[in-house]
Parts: structure tokens; sequence; C-alpha cells
């Protein structure tokens, strides 16, 4: 069911940017039930369950960590999910990003869209110098999404996270406040 009253942090052409919230459960689990399939090689097997929300709405709760969702303007349907986690301060100010898209609304845009509001949020308010993406060499859609909005590939961890029973090799691929963020034009 869409969320049709939000607090939206930043808004684009399309979409809009607002953190995760527990009223978000049953939409999300709706959302990723349909997409298991396509998320499938990248996430593995995920729990659904009301407990393993809380734990993530707990783990997003903490300094380290960002949840976010990304919502169609005016409607407020989640249409993208986007974390922001292992923050580190000090002298890193850093921070790892993962996303999510889902079956219905993937290769309109949105996670384009959505993500380059995060780079703003993170670059400007929470003030970090850096995000890095990692992902899986055959994951071609998330690659040309970092590539679209000018992060660069670092190199290669092999072995990086466990995935449905294994150990995956990842590219890393970084953006920093310095890099020319790419303006990729969005579909109509």
């Amino acid at each position: 069911m869409a969320t049709t009253s939000y607090s939206s942090l930043l808004h684009g052409p399309r979409v809009a940017l607002r953190h995760v919230r527990r009223q978000d459960y049953d939409e999300l689990t709706a959302l990723a039930q349909e997409s298991a399939e396509m998320l499938r090689p990248w996430l593995g097997a995920r729990d659904h369950t009301p407990e393993a929300f809380e734990s993530y709405l707990e783990r997003i709760e903490q300094p380290t960590h960002e949840g976010f969702v990304i919502c169609l303007n005016g409607a407020g349907a989640i249409v993208g999910g986007i974390n922001i986690n292992n923050i580190v301060r000090g002298a890193l100010q850093s921070g790892t990003v993962g996303y999510t898209a889902y079956a219905s609304t993937t290769g309109r845009g949105y996670m384009t869209e959505g993500l380059r509001l995060v780079l703003q949020l993170a670059f400007g308010q929470l003030a970090l110098h850096r995000l890095e993406a990692n992902i899986q060499p055959d994951n071609t859609s998330s690659l040309n999404l970092v590539k679209r909005l000018g992060f660069q590939r670092e190199g290669y961890s092999t072995a990086f996270q466990f995935v449905n029973g294994e150990w995956r090799d990842h590219e890393r691929w970084a953006i920093t406040t310095e890099m020319p963020q790419a303006e990729a034009p969005l579909p109509n």
C-alpha cells in the first residue's frame, strides 16, 4: 500500500527521498517479495519478518548508518531503497552505499534520481567526503547506475561478501566531494 503522506528530505523531478520508518514494513515486504527472483543473485535470500525489520530499524538509528526510501512525488509509493552503511567520521568522513530497486519500477531511472539525491544529502547535510559502492562484477545494472552518477572504479575485492552460500567478488567504486557528479539525463 502506497504511503500518501510523508516528510521528505529532498525532492527530485519525479521522486523524493525520506528516511525509512516503521510504517513502511508492509509496503517494503510486498516489494521485496515481488522482486525476490530479480534480487536473489545480488542479495541472496532475505528474511522479511517483523523481527528482521525491527533489527534493520535499530541498525539505521545508529550514527554509523542511514536508511532511506525513494518515493514517487505525489503518491508517495516506494520505488527503491538506499542505505549509507559503515559511516566513519574523523579523518575519513566516509560511508558505503547499498541500494535496492524493485521489479515493478526498475528501468525507469528512479534509482538514478534517488541516488543523486542521496549524494546531495551525503555531501551536504551529512558532511561526508567519500561514498563507496561494492558491486558484484555481473551486476551490470548496478555498475551502470554508479557509472552514470560519476563513481570511479578503484579496484577489485576478492571474496568480499558472503551471498547465496559463497563468498562473492566485488568491484569497488567510489565518489568524493571533489569528483564531478555526472548529470545523467532522466527518462521522460
